[in-house]
């Protein structure tokens, strides 16, 4: 008999953060709970940032997640937009770490490989996939649907990753450490 897996799926925003929650039996999935968690335009960036912390906090504590998945930073031509971007991303992982959680990270290709399988899915497509997948999920926002879809390649993912963590190299005994603490003792 397989344990049920709670996984949080989580799509960084600055101003509008999706997260979606599955329980994973085995292949099996089923729907948890979705939605946003937002933050104030009008705010500075660091009031809005404080706005995603709290918002997340309240969503880990409320849903007990045992694992979670977050997207990786997408780089657009503005690059402004994508370093806060990358803030809110840090915040998406720092509540859950914070919480003690695993977190594990997807490029937004391989997301939409995973759950509607071409990497360059529409958006349509995705949530039309997440639907199938999950026939009682209920999302007004795409941005939630995106956060589910997040949690369901971490479910598709997960073994693989484990079985990665089993067969890593402890750090500090791989090839490049002894030259890396040779290094280090000359500095000092």
């Amino acid at each position: 008999m397989t344990d049920d897996v709670r996984i949080l799926g989580i799509d960084p925003g600055l101003r509008r953060m999706g997260w979606g929650l599955i329980v994973a039996r085995g292949t099996k999935l089923s729907y948890g709970a979705c939605g946003v968690v937002t933050s104030d335009g009008d705010l500075p960036l660091a009031l809005r940032l404080r706005e995603l912390h709290e918002g997340l906090t309240r969503v880990v504590a409320a849903h007990t997640p045992d694992e979670v998945a977050v997207e990786e930073t997408f780089v657009n031509k503005d690059a402004q937009a994508t370093l806060k971007l990358g803030h809110a991303r840090a915040v998406a992982l720092l509540v859950p770490a914070l919480a003690g959680l695993p977190v594990a990270e997807y490029a937004a290709n391989l997301i939409k490989k995973t759950v509607a399988g071409s990497g360059h899915a529409e958006k349509v497509q995705i949530q039309a996939m997440v639907r199938f997948l999950l026939p009682k999920a209920e999302f007004k926002v795409a941005d939630a649907a995106d956060a589910l879809a997040i949690a369901i390649t971490h479910a598709s993912h997960r073994g693989a990753i484990a079985l990665g963590r089993r067969h890593a190299v402890p750090a500090g005994t791989g090839p490049g450490a002894a030259r890396i603490a040779a290094a280090l003792a000359r500095q000092s």
